[in-house]
């Protein structure tokens, strides 16, 4: 769910001269990267085989300590404010949000699943799934959601008996340490060890290259480069698709509850998200009255001039201006020279082109908002795909409506892999206690998206399993060649 900003920029804080206290290990940032992950895989996967026979109660106890951590009252504020002051992203109603509230659902999603033993049994076809950890997951986390992220993942990888490894990107590698400090003493105060969940202190494009090359399976949550690179790395690897979330209001909406969600998913930790409201499709015959409505959310419609003005602030030399991503309203509108009114919180920018002629198509990580006007539901879809085929494909979309046939119409003729209808997107498509989406931040999203799977990532995806096969009660037979290939036959005459 998640973008890695210019995962490039790593290299910026690449070695410098410092020395580090890595658990009982001092090293120092002169070693080579090969060298330095081969360390931290040794201690990882000695940590991980002090709990590959662990119960599912002693698994359990492990994550919940790791939550309660990082998510009590004092801790998660504590938290929330520090990621604030050293990525100078998003902002800390965000960040408290997602390291008090996500990390809290997210553990009651899985604390009830069974991941150790026998997690499934299909009498049917007589069918036994055993539960068996893959070993150490290296993780990367991105500087946008970097306060639950580690948490998330974590807890992921130790619900399946794994350890893990988290290389953040550098922006927020003070941010990554502290939580993993967290994690680490909870698991120790239950009774295992603490290099079950160790973080990359000095993080680098090589470490982390490294580390996904070295690593038992990755989880790879970044920008497309990121995501490739893990699926070259040689290494089973997981990544995720890039996103550019797109919303359509039909006429049959409640336009005052669809003005309000879609402003909570585009001012959602200041848009620090790629699941933030990037486009936002109205039919034609409510447009101007939710124009209004928008406005009234907090919306401020940018002026032809202004567009431009905006256009050549978010974007320079070609590239999104990383000084923009998840910056508050006031201090765009400054960077651009444009007058905004104080209670305005988010851009609202009228287009009607899509693709790189018209970037604001694309994925913003900013509180902007691309708006357009459709003539018909299947123009909405229309312009849904063409905008997804720019960027974003495959990720999320979502529909305000109250008719479930435009829903439905909407939801088979769009690619891709998850669709929230009347819901905020940015909180919603990576679960939510509202819906029935399983809860994580590392969203696939298909072929369409350059990925392995569609669905939330969980702990399911962090484990092996070994498929015990008994005969059938009653062994299956072939049908005849007339029930079984039927009218086809005919054609063959």
């Amino acid at each position: 769910m998640q973008v890695l900003v210019l995962v490039a920029q790593m290299v910026d804080l690449a070695f410098s001269t410092k020395r580090l206290n890595q658990g009982n290990m001092l090293m120092t940032e002169s070693m080579i990267p090969e060298d330095e992950i081969a360390t931290l895989i040794k201690r990882s996967r000695e940590a991980q085989k002090q709990i590959e026979n662990y119960t599912q109660d002693q698994v359990n106890e492990l994550i919940t300590a790791m939550v309660y951590a990082v998510a009590k009252d004092d801790r998660a504020e504590e938290i929330a404010q520090f990621t604030v002051d050293e990525t100078q992203l998003g902002n800390y109603d965000g960040k408290f949000l997602k390291i008090h509230r996500k990390t809290r659902a997210t553990l009651m999603d899985i604390i009830d699943d069974r991941s150790v033993g026998i997690i499934e049994e299909d009498t049917e076809r007589n069918l036994i799934k055993i539960a068996k950890p893959v070993g150490v997951i290296g993780a990367l986390s991105p500087s946008t959601n970097p306060e639950a992220t580690p948490v998330i993942k974590a807890i992921a990888a130790v619900k399946g008996r794994n350890s893990i490894i988290i290389a953040p990107h550098p922006r927020a590698k003070l941010t990554n340490k502290k939580i993993c400090d967290y994690m680490r003493d909870a698991l120790e105060r239950c009774g295992a060890p603490a290099d079950l969940v160790i973080a990359i202190e000095i993080p680098s494009l090589d470490s982390t290259n490294e580390l996904m090359r070295q690593c038992d399976r990755v989880l790879a949550t970044g920008g497309g480069a990121m995501v490739h690179a893990a699926y070259s790395s040689g290494t089973p690897a997981l990544g995720v698709g890039v996103g550019n979330a797109c919303i359509t209001v039909d006429r049959s909406a409640d336009l005052n509850e669809a003005a309000e969600k879609i402003r909570i998913s585009k001012t959602l930790d200041l848009a620090a998200s790629c699941s933030a409201d990037n486009a936002v499709i109205v039919e034609e015959e409510i447009y101007d009255e939710f124009i209004s409505k928008l406005e009234s959310e907090g919306g401020y419609v940018v002026s032809t001039a202004e567009k431009r003005q905006l256009q050549d602030t978010i974007w320079q030399d070609g590239h999104l201006n990383t000084a923009i991503v998840a910056q508050p309203a006031e201090k765009i509108a400054g960077m651009a020279g444009i007058a905004l009114p104080k209670d305005r919180l988010f851009f609202i920018v009228p287009e009607e082109g899509t693709g790189k002629d018209f970037p604001f198509s694309g994925e913003k990580l900013s509180v902007v908002m691309a708006l357009y006007k459709v003539k018909s539901l299947e123009e909405a879809i229309a312009t849904t795909n063409s905008i997804q085929s720019y960027q974003g494909q495959g990720h999320s979309c979502g529909i305000y409506s109250n008719n479930d046939k435009n829903i439905m119409q909407f939801a088979q003729s769009t690619k891709t892999s998850r669709v929230m209808v009347n819901q905020p997107q940015a909180a919603s498509n990576s679960g939510n206690l509202w819906n029935g989406m399983r809860q994580t931040f590392s969203l696939g999203c298909g072929s369409w998206g350059g990925n392995s799977v569609n669905h939330n990532i969980t702990w399911r995806d962090l484990i092996n399993e070994t498929w015990v096969s008994k005969p059938l009660k009653e062994t299956k037979v072939i049908p005849s060649d007339e029930d079984l290939f039927g009218k086809v036959m005919s054609k063959f005459n």
